[in-house]
């Protein structure tokens, strides 16, 4: 096609809207998609998949991949841009921090566990002649814990050192981890609830939860607030400028600082552009609130814009599978997949039974986060927490600040292979390490004996 200007990018945007607009319209339809809250990105990510393999289309897997990867960086600038607004208020209000740690350590504890059940496999399967790159396996956890972006992001960078094909095994493990925590996660939840663990026992869901479009009557929440007259600029315009700026920023850090380190680790430091861009927007923030005008950036709309990022960000991924590639790998894929999905679950129902308080709405979160991303925890929850009257949703969001170093190190660490020449039995030990200083930390905070516990909500 010929064209005065360059369509590709815009091609590719259009066609993920398609496809969201499709999933939507599917999710408000079918009532199995409803049954076990599939989103719509998720739907529409999995039309785009099929789409993809027709020969219909003459779009690049590889731009979609781009764009996933830019979608993936901007959600982490604009949550590191959103200031908390009420979290103040309502920390008081619940007077506990024992959930969220909790809910952080046992990240601290399913992510070492993946990484070396996924590694023990890449060298079990090599004494049968299945012969994977040093960190296939290390993309479990990548996949389950951290979501598309990260795998898809860091699958690319180990694709530059001699992991082929690493993004698109990257996607389908963060692809079967969302199919665990909607197609094993509400069966879990619901089984709760009849069991009677649930806090509040539920009323029936309401019809637009189920369908996922309001009906026009409801009464919601503001998207956000005015922080410019519109006779200067647009709010949300603004909005996205400090995004994009922000991302500007964080580019021309990433350059300057590979500049002073060897070409293969320079290359390395654009995997982990989403990292260094949530530092930046959070100098930003604190340059902000120095200058007293903190409340130019709205924390609705940021919150606004990571959703929207997020969205566009799944149906892409999902779509960019290459099946060819997945096909190639079946086995080890499969395997992997099934002992993780498996373990992952045992760990968290275990944990999670252990709880003297909001045992099943803490359990059905973290069950989210560990094998999706932080809002598919929120959907679990909203299964046996309708009205979030727990503080589980506030838990959720104060677990991020927990985690960070315990998922940032672990990060880090599945280069250990690359980085550091370790062998691979030395990585999985070192993950073990990891998952037993999670377990020591759990039994110190007394996390292990009935604990978090907390108050009563009004």
């Amino acid at each position: 096609m010929n064209t005065p200007f360059p369509f590709d990018g815009m091609l590719v945007f259009a066609f993920l809207s398609a496809l969201l607009l499709a999933g939507v319209g599917l999710r408000a339809r079918v009532g199995f998609f409803q049954h076990f809250l599939v989103p719509g990105c998720l739907i529409g990510g999995l039309m785009g998949l099929v789409l993809m393999h027709t020969g219909l289309l003459s779009l690049e897997t590889a731009t979609i991949e781009a764009v996933a990867y830019h979608f993936f960086n901007i959600s982490f600038i604009s949550v590191g841009l959103t200031h908390d607004d009420n979290g103040g208020e309502h920390a008081a209000r619940t007077g506990m921090l024992k959930g969220p740690a909790w809910m952080a350590l046992i990240q601290g504890l399913t992510f070492p566990m993946q990484a070396c059940l996924g590694g023990m496999l890449v060298i079990l399967l090599g004494w049968f002649g299945v012969g994977l790159f040093p960190t296939f396996g290390f993309l479990v956890p990548l996949g389950f814990n951290e979501g598309p972006g990260q795998a898809l992001s860091i699958g690319k960078v180990w694709e530059g050192v001699g992991f082929a094909d690493a993004a698109t095994i990257g996607l389908t493990f963060a692809a079967v981890g969302y199919f665990c925590a909607f197609f094993i996660g509400v069966p879990l939840v619901n089984r709760g609830i009849r069991t009677g663990r649930a806090t509040f026992a539920p009323r029936r869901l309401p019809g637009e939860f189920l369908t996922g479009i309001l009906d026009g009557k409801t009464t919601t929440e503001s998207a956000g607030r005015l922080t410019l007259h519109s006779g200067n600029a647009e709010t949300l315009a603004f909005q996205a400028a400090l995004v994009g700026g922000v991302y500007g920023l964080t580019a021309l850090a990433i350059a300057a600082l590979g500049r002073l380190l060897p070409a293969d680790v320079a290359g390395m430091l654009w995997g982990f552009f989403f990292f260094f861009g949530l530092g930046m927007a959070l100098m930003v923030k604190w340059i902000l609130k120095r200058l007293n005008i903190i409340h130019l950036a709205d924390a609705g709309l940021q919150r606004r814009i990571t959703g929207f990022s997020v969205d566009f960000l799944i149906v892409a991924t999902v779509a960019a599978i290459q099946l060819k590639i997945v096909w190639d790998y079946w086995l080890p894929i499969s395997l992997m997949a099934l002992v993780n999905g498996f373990f992952t679950t045992m760990l968290v129902v275990y944990f999670g039974r252990r709880l003297s308080a909001y045992s099943l709405e803490r359990t059905a979160a973290i069950f989210g986060v560990v094998t999706g991303t932080v809002s598919c925890g929120l959907l679990l929850l909203r299964i046996v927490d309708p009205d979030f009257k727990t503080p589980v949703a506030y838990e959720i969001a104060v677990m991020n600040v927990f985690a960070l170093p315990v998922v940032g190190g672990c990060t880090v660490l599945v280069n250990g292979p690359l980085w550091w020449h370790w062998p691979l039995w030395v990585g999985i030990l070192v993950f073990a390490g990891v998952g037993a200083a999670a377990l020591m930390a759990m039994k110190l905070l007394g996390l292990l004996d009935g604990a978090p516990a907390g108050p009563p909500p009004k």
